[in-house]
């Protein structure tokens, strides 16, 4: 066997694809050329670097080299297919299965992600997660941090549930809302205190710069009404998304004559948004299954809902920025999945 491992290694060299050099090898060894499964092992130990041509001893357990091509395989593509590891170590779908779960694998369902962020996204959310870190250990201004953001509120929030049946028996049925259900958009703004002002917009209206400036009037009679201490110290630092109408040069505009300070807030970053990743997450675990007949029965549940919250439970989400803020700075930018 030693001559074909060295002229496994020789193909390798060339660069031949490890069905080419099979080939190669047949024709030189014929029926005691190597199977096309053991030319993809000794293959793959040359990617890694390891050129070693002898072999490993066995025991009757798995051999090293066999977990060392399943290591390389699942680097390489981490979507590979039981089926394709089988046929990688010649074993079967049950065996190959086992030795995923004995070198520490893992089949994990992928989750979503609000956008695919491209290095200058990442750099760009990691720089300003840093910024951010460096000011609030030198001034805590999460004191006067005011956030807001919409959500959409549906009429009936269909909640599938769980019943017990026999093995053969199938699962109930459950009709799903519809193509074009009723629903109000939800547009809130809070602080470390509680809810300071929120509005219900129906379906058929959307939020163009002049409604969002006009929203901020609001916005700020409410401020005026229900945080006057604001006025006592450095004002507001408004924090929103990068939504069209936010940025727009009316909004802009608007904010600068009211005297806001606007909090930097990096683009497709709903993991450091409070009211995604906190407020609305809470409310939409309360909201599964109630059903509302008019916008004044949504208006009604969301008083009570918003009222009812405790002033720790609007504490803890603006202050969890920090602990958010300090893991995109720690994993070059990449997203919080929780």
């Amino acid at each position: 066997m030693d001559n074909e491992k060295d002229h496994m290694l020789y193909e390798f060299r060339k660069g031949k694809t490890v069905g080419a050099a099979t080939k190669d090898i047949r024709e030189v060894y014929s029926d005691r050329a190597p199977a096309l499964r053991t030319v993809k092992k000794w293959f793959a130990k040359f990617r890694s670097g390891d050129f070693n041509l002898e072999d490993r001893p066995r025991s009757g357990r798995p051999c090293e080299l066999d977990n060392d091509v399943l290591r390389i395989s699942v680097a390489n593509n981490s979507r590979i297919s039981t089926k394709e590891v089988a046929s990688e170590l010649n074993v079967n779908k049950p065996t190959a299965f086992r030795r995923l779960k004995k070198v520490g694998y893992t089949l994990k369902l992928d989750k979503w992600v609000p956008h695919q962020l491209s290095e200058k996204n990442k750099v760009d959310r990691m720089s300003t997660a840093i910024s951010l870190l460096r000011r609030v250990k030198n001034e805590p201004f999460l004191d006067r941090l005011l956030t807001g953001d919409e959500k959409w509120i549906l009429y009936n929030n269909v909640q599938r549930k769980r019943t017990w049946k026999q093995a053969h028996e199938g699962a109930e049925p459950m009709s799903k809302g519809g193509l074009h259900p009723m629903m109000v958009l939800l547009c809130i703004w809070w602080d470390i205190r509680g809810v300071i002002y929120f509005e219900l917009l129906p379906a058929g209206e959307t939020i163009t710069a002049n409604k969002y400036c006009q929203q901020l009037v609001e916005l700020k009679k409410a401020i005026d009404e229900k945080r006057p201490i604001f006025a006592n110290r450095k004002g507001v630092l408004f924090h929103y998304d990068n939504a069209r109408p936010h940025v727009a040069k009316p909004t802009l505009a608007k904010l600068k004559e009211m005297n806001w300070e606007i909090m930097p807030h990096s683009p497709y970053s709903p993991d450091i948004a409070p009211s995604d990743y906190h407020l609305f997450r809470s409310l939409q675990n309360n909201l599964n299954g109630k059903k509302f007949k008019n916008v004044e029965d949504v208006k009604s549940h969301l008083d009570n809902f918003f009222n009812e919250k405790p002033r720790d439970f609007y504490e803890s989400g603006i202050r969890k920025l920090v602990e958010r803020w300090e893991w995109i700075a720690e994993h070059d930018g990449e997203y919080i999945i929780d």
